[in-house]
Order: C-alpha cells, then sequence, then structure tokens
C-alpha cells in the first residue's frame, strides 16, 4: 500500500499526473467517494497539486531507495520523463491492485479499461506526447517496455514491463527464459587461466566481444571469472534466446553477458546483438567455427589451453585430496579441467563402492577407464576391456616398436622441455601412429593393450556415426568427436581408417573436388590433435604421402612366425584342453594362421567342447580350424593329426 506521507516516490508522481487533467471532474461530482478516485485526489494534493512537475525532477535528483535501481537504468538508457513515468506506472500496475484499479477507471473513456497503461493514457497525460515517440523511445527499443495487443489501435495497446525487469527493478534475479545468472557449480580454474582472464576483463571495453574457445564448462567458468573481475556477474544466454530485454537487465543486475555457441568447422555466426546494449560481450564457442565482428565491435579471440604439469597438479590434489596421486596424475596424463574435475568425482565414488573414505590410485584408473562422462558415445564405441602383457603376443620387433610409442604417449608432455629451439617449434603433445598389416594380426588388440598400459579409456570410431552424406556434416561431426576427445582425455581407435584418411584423387567432377576437400580438412584436423589417435590398415600404400608425414609411428603388423602362433595357441586355449605340447607344435607349424583366425578356430573348438562337458580336444580344434579355412577359400594342411 501506498502512504501519501512517506517521502515522495516516482509512482506517487506518476498517479499525481494521471490525476491532474481529472482533479476537477473528480472533485465536482462527487467521484471521491469511490476509494480510487479519494486515492488518486488525495495523492494528488500530496504532490502539490499541479506542481508534480516539480516533485519529479526533485525524486530524480535524489531517488527514494526503491527508486534508486530505476533513475539510475534511466540515466543509462537515456530516457525521458515520460518514459520514465510509463515504466513506474507499469511497474505499478503489476504489482499494486489499486494502481491497475485506477488506470482501468481512467482508461474507461477509450473503451479498453485495461488496468495497465495504454500509449494513448501516456501521450495524453505527459505533455501531449505523441505515441510514436513512446514507440521509438529507448524504454520501447530496449524491452524494458513492450507493446501487447497487435490487433488493437497503436494508442490502445498496453504498455508493459516483463516480468523478469519488474523483479529486477526491486533487486530480485528472475532472468528470462533461455538465460541463466551465474554457474551452478564453480569449476576449479589454474592459476594462469585466472591470471589471463583477469587480463582480458581489464582489456575488455564495450567495442569488443571476447569469443572463448574449449569445452563449453570451462568456457563458462572462465567467463564467470571474468566477470568477478570487473564486478559483475555472468549473464549465460543460450543459442536462439531473444536479446530483447537483456540491456535493462544487465544494468539492473550488474550482469556481463555471455553467449553460448555450438559451432562446426567453417560455420560463422555474426556477434551477438543487444538492443541498446553498447557493454563488453563475450562468447563461448568449441574449438570450431568462428564469429564474425559486427557493428563496429572488434572480435578477440583466446583459446583455453589444457594447463601445464604443475598446475594440473594442484588441481588433481584438489579433487583428489591426495597429494601422491595427484603427482602421479599430473606427469603422465593430459587432461583438462573439466575432466580432471569429472574424474575426481568419479574416483571418490568408486573409492566409497569399495568401503574408502579417500580414493586410491586404483579407484582413478577405472573411473579414467570407464570414460565417464566423455559424450563420446553418441559417435565412438568403447573398449573398455583390458589387455595385459600375457594376452598381448608379439615378435620382438613389434613389442620393441610398440614399447616405443607408449614410452611416447607416456612422456608427450614434456618431451621437448629439455630440447633445442627447433624442436620445440611447432611441437604438439598429441600422438598418432598408424598400425598395418593384414586382418588379424593384433592391432585392435594391441590398440587395447596401449589403453591399458596408459590407463585411458579407449573409442573405436563409429564411421557410419560420422560419415554423412549431407556437404559439411562429415567434417562436423569429426570435429565433435575430436573436440571431445581431446577434452576427455581418451584414446582415439579408427578401424580402417584408409576409407576416411586415404588418397586424394585427381578432381574430374565436384563430387572430387568436395571428397578431396573434406580429405584437406580430416588431415589438418588430426595433426592438429591434442590426444592420442590410434589408426588401423591394411596396408600402408592406401594413405597420402602427405599423411604418413603427419604421423609419429608406423607399426607394421607381420603374420606371425611358428613361436608366435605357438605361443597365440597356448595363450588361447588356457588349462582346459586335452592337446600335447608336440600336438599345439605341430599346429603352430603346420597352420599359418593369424591372431584373429586362431582365436576364432578355438572359440568354435570351445563350443563343441561345452556342449559335451569335456575339455577341448584336437579334433574340436580341427573343426574349428577348417571353419577357418573355408572362410578364406583355402584347403586344410597336413600335418596336424598325432
Amino acid at each position: 500500500m501506498i502512504r501519501i506521507d512517506e517521502r515522495p516516490t516516482l509512482l506517487m508522481c506518476a498517479l499525481a499526473a494521471a490525476a491532474d487533467p481529472l482533479i476537477g471532474r473528480i472533485r465536482s461530482n462527487g467521484a471521491q467517494k469511490q476509494a480510487e478516485w479519494a486515492f488518486l485526489a488525495q495523492v494528488h494534493a500530496g504532490m502539490g497539486g499541479g506542481a508534480w512537475t516539480d516533485t519529479l525532477l526533485a525524486c530524480l535528483a535524489d531517488p527514494a531507495p526503491e527508486d534508486k535501481a530505476l533513475v539510475d537504468l534511466a540515466e543509462a538508457l537515456e530516457l525521458s520523463p515520460h518514459e520514465i513515468l510509463a515504466v513506474t506506472l507499469a511497474v505499478g500496475a503489476e504489482e499494486n491492485p489499486l494502481v491497475g484499479t485506477v488506470l482501468a477507471r481512467l482508461q474507461k473513456t477509450e473503451k479498453n479499461g485495461s488496468s495497465r497503461p495504454t500509449l494513448g493514457l501516456i501521450s495524453t497525460l505527459f505533455d501531449q506526447v505523441s505515441p510514436l515517440e513512446l514507440v521509438h523511445g529507448a524504454a520501447v527499443e530496449s524491452g524494458l517496455l513492450t507493446l501487447t495487443d497487435d490487433a488493437r489501435p497503436l494508442v490502445e495497446r498496453t504498455l508493459t514491463v516483463p516480468l523478469s525487469l519488474c523483479m529486477a527493478i526491486h533487486g530480485v534475479d528472475a532472468p528470462p527464459a533461455g538465460t541463466k545468472i551465474g554457474l551452478d557449480e564453480p569449476l576449479l580454474l589454474p592459476e594462469s587461466l585466472t591470471n589471463e582472464m583477469a587480463r582480458h576483463a581489464a582489456a575488455l571495453r564495450g567495442e569488443s566481444v571476447l569469443v572463448l574457445h574449449g569445452s563449453f564448462a570451462e568456457g563458462r567458468a572462465a567467463a564467470a571469472e571474468i566477470a568477478r573481475s570487473m564486478g559483475r556477474r555472468p549473464l549465460f544466454v543460450d543459442e536462439g534466446a531473444p536479446t530483447m530485454g537483456l540491456a535493462p537487465l544487465i544494468q539492473l543486475r550488474g550482469l556481463l553477458p555471455v553467449f553460448g555457441y555450438r559451432l562446426g568447422p567453417g560455420e560463422h555466426r555474426p556477434a551477438p546483438q543487444i538492443p541498446c546494449y553498447e557493454g563488453p560481450i563475450v562468447c563461448v564457442c568449441g574449438l570450431d567455427g568462428q564469429i564474425e565482428g559486427s557493428s563496429g565491435r572488434a572480435v578477440v579471440r583466446c583459446a583455453i589451453p589444457i594447463p601445464p604439469g604443475d598446475e594440473r597438479r594442484v588441481l588433481w590434489a584438489a579433487a583428489l585430496g591426495e597429494d601422491e596421486i595427484a603427482d602421479e596424475m599430473a606427469r603422465h596424463y593430459r587432461h583438462s579441467v573439466e575432466r580432471i574435475a569429472q574424474l575426481g568425482k568419479q574416483a571418490h565414488y568408486e573409492a566409497r563402492l569399495n568401503g574408502r573414505a579417500r580414493p586410491h590410485l586404483a579407484d582413478l584408473r577405472r573411473a579414467m577407464r570407464s570414460g565417464g562422462e566423455s559424450g563420446l558415445d553418441a559417435l565412438a564405441q568403447p573398449l573398455p576391456e583390458e589387455i595385459g602383457d600375457a594376452a598381448m603376443v608379439a615378435p620382438p620387433r613389434l613389442r620393441d616398436e610398440l614399447e616405443l610409442l607408449w614410452l611416447r604417449c607416456q612422456h608427450r608432455d614434456r618431451l621437448t622441455a629439455d630440447l633445442g629451439i627447433s624442436a620445440q617449434a611447432r611441437y604438439a603433445p598429441g600422438v598418432r601412429a598408424l598400425f598395418t598389416g593384414p586382418s588379424g594380426t593384433g592391432k585392435t588388440l594391441a590398440a587395447g593393450w596401449l589403453a591399458t598400459r596408459l590407463g585411458l579409456p579407449l573409442y573405436r570410431v563409429d564411421l557410419a556415426s560420422v560419415t554423412s552424406k549431407y556437404i559439411g556434416e562429415t567434417e562436423k561431426n569429426l570435429a565433435e568427436l575430436l573436440n571431445r576427445a581431446e577434452r576427455a582425455g581418451v584414446i582415439l581407435l579408427f578401424d580402417e581408417a584408409d576409407s576416411m584418411f586415404g588418397k586424394r584423387t585427381d578432381i574430374k567432377d565436384s563430387h572430387d573436388r568436395y571428397a578431396n576437400a573434406q580429405t584437406n580438412y580430416l588431415l589438418q584436423r588430426i595433426e592438429s590433435f591434442d590426444g592420442i589417435a590410434l589408426l588401423t590398415s591394411n596396408s600402408r600404400q592406401r594413405f597420402d604421402s602427405a599423411f604418413a608425414r603427419r604421423l609419429d609411428a608406423i607399426v607394421d603388423f607381420p603374420l606371425p612366425g611358428t613361436d608366435e602362433r605357438r605361443a597365440l595357441w597356448l595363450a588361447h586355449l588356457g588349462d582346459r584342453h586335452s592337446l600335447s605340447a608336440q600336438a599345439i607344435t605341430r599346429l603352430a607349424v603346420s597352420v599359418d594362421f593369424a591372431g584373429g583366425h586362431i582365436r576364432n578356430a578355438v572359440l568354435t573348438a570351445s563350443v563343441l567342447a561345452q556342449a559335451e562337458d569335456r575339455p577341448i580336444s584336437l579334433q574340436d580344434l580341427k573343426r574349428g580350424i577348417a571353419v577357418e579355412f573355408a572362410k578364406v577359400g583355402r584347403q586344410m594342411p597336413t600335418g596336424i593329426d598325432e
């Protein structure tokens, strides 16, 4: 309820202005017997009668506490006095039923009776302001005032203040749909990134748009840090959300607008525009796509990097509460800020599952191998099986090459730390290796072994999900896949990679031109990939020579020799079989199978043996071997029988 004996407010001035042209009629016909007219007459008298304009100027010069936010907003938007009073009446109608009743009474003559002010009422009450002047004023253009009732004549259209702005005027956060103020859960940032965001905060001006490239969680956390350094709070705006009305909200609640965009390679968006807002803007994007400047705004880009080892150690210690594990993780794993926080939570959960108060290294390794919240499942298939050393049967030369590749992956973060300037130039910590060899020689098994040794999850890329017949979609899907893999710290396995990274062809038509453009993009993007990518193929000759130069290792998987085949038979058969050592040796000599065929033959033999609940016999294996030879169109060899 409004009390007249209190300090004058903008609402009291607005009501006095509304009463001014009608006060004579109110007094003469006894209308003041009705509560709303009596209230209006009382306000008019309390504001000095026709001298309410002087009171208005005093309220604007020294506003009452409840008017301070609106007066500051009016100054920022350069609102005219009649716009200020229109906003005041519109807000008052939302909050005070008596104000709404007065407005309805005043507007009955316009055959409207609306409890919200109309353009006609405002233009009549305040110095005969033109409705068009109001429509094109800053209050309407900024979204502080909105027009409703599109079907009515202009003078009968009502003016409202959106609920979010009504709440903001009174110091309450109620952001509109598609926006959010602040973060639900802060993300701990490394000191170097915090310092970098403070530098950007000091440099940001109204003509600037800062684009943060990285994961959304990290980008939003970095934007929140910028806002904090500027003495503001972040207002996160979803892509496609209306921007009308954001300028008043930003001013009222001390916000920094942060827009989120999920762009693919080659996609462009103009810098976002907020009506009547000239302050700084921050955009959060992935690693691909571009935000272009518009309306005189300059675009500045900042990539959020993987933190260096010493800062990863601090993040791991905060996430795990274990300094020793933090040292181990920081030294050997290049995880992003977001991924460290995720793995810390998963490791604590694994510890609780095992009845421990604090996580051990084994809990963290299980969390890493699970893949967790990587978001890769729609584009790649997890291969969670652990492949131990005993399962990895390989000749010495192949074993040495795989061990060297494992060491390269282990030390990739600081590989050039003690080397010369030429070695450090253009060094990228990503590792790209190609496994070549005939089918069944253990290329996928070796990828699983490497992932197990590194303690990282392995994902096999689903080419059907990545490739698309639509131009640009394959690049977009691959960009999303690689971006997610980089931030999650997983190993990607591209089986039959020559289908995606194969040789470029001579251009004969538009399809060849597009195919070559797609291959060019894939070659460039895989070169800049910050993680570990393993590619398999039956032949290295199917790859473009330019791609071979981008690889860190090419590992040839030969068909196994006699000794390797014997080890493979033993590794697959286990203990439940009746074969003699001589029989297994004869198998190794006579049957020139690769590991994949040996596995299939043993599985077929196991089916026959389990059906009769007995150990695997030589006859069972001969049946399995015959099936495998039939697959490849070859005859069974002699010399298998004892």
